[in-house]
């Protein structure tokens, strides 16, 4: 793999936050969770430290629901069919729930998301060109989802992609090997290891 210029290299950690990993955030309470989701976080902290060390930027995606009247979320109606435990508080912005996990704090950018896609109205591209990245490696959760759209998205502007295949989880086996497969296409899949080697 080519080496990283740390300086313009971005490790992205896709929605790793309180309310998916944590057993009191939202989906633990709701017992929503998997051992590769659960295996992430100390995975990724050797990750996170090797960047911090090599000058690499570290962002962190946040999924958001907004809270609309008397803090009532609003949620698309396809995730409340496929998540109906979520209720008012979670994933609010500012709350524990909603922010990143104490294992890879901390970050230099932090970007709300209320989509699969860091990207969509968002001011994620934004930040990153001011930042002057052109690499960016992707780490988090779920691999078919935040994870997935978000790679996607940064391919079609023209970034240069890395998918750390045991840096990413989701809640199935089968759903993880195949969205990897399929974002091998326009992206490099690397192991943690490898991005870490390659960082120098």
């Amino acid at each position: 793999m080519k080496p990283f210029d740390a300086a313009r290299t971005g490790l992205m950690l896709i929605d790793m936050q309180n309310d998916f990993l944590h057993e009191e955030g939202a989906y633990g309470r709701a017992g929503q969770t998997s051992a590769a989701i659960a295996a992430l976080p100390a995975r990724l902290a050797r990750v996170a430290d090797a960047f911090r060390t090599a000058g690499g930027w570290l962002i962190s995606t946040h999924f958001t629901l907004v809270p609309g009247r008397q803090g009532q979320p609003f949620i698309s109606d396809h995730l409340r069919a496929l998540r109906p435990f979520l209720a008012k508080g979670d994933f609010a912005p500012g709350t524990w729930g909603h922010a990143l996990i104490d294992a890879l704090q901390p970050v230099d950018l932090a970007i709300e998301k209320v989509a699969f896609s860091a990207f969509y109205q968002s001011r994620l591209e934004w930040v990153l060109r001011r930042a002057r990245l052109d690499t960016l490696v992707f780490a988090g959760i779920v691999t078919n989802g935040g994870v997935a759209s978000t790679v996607r998205d940064a391919h079609v502007r023209d970034f240069r992609c890395v998918v750390l295949s045991d840096g990413c989880a989701a809640f199935t086996g089968d759903a993880h090997k195949s969205a990897i497969g399929s974002l091998s296409t326009i992206a490099t899949v690397a192991t943690c290891q490898e991005a870490i080697a390659a960082l120098g």
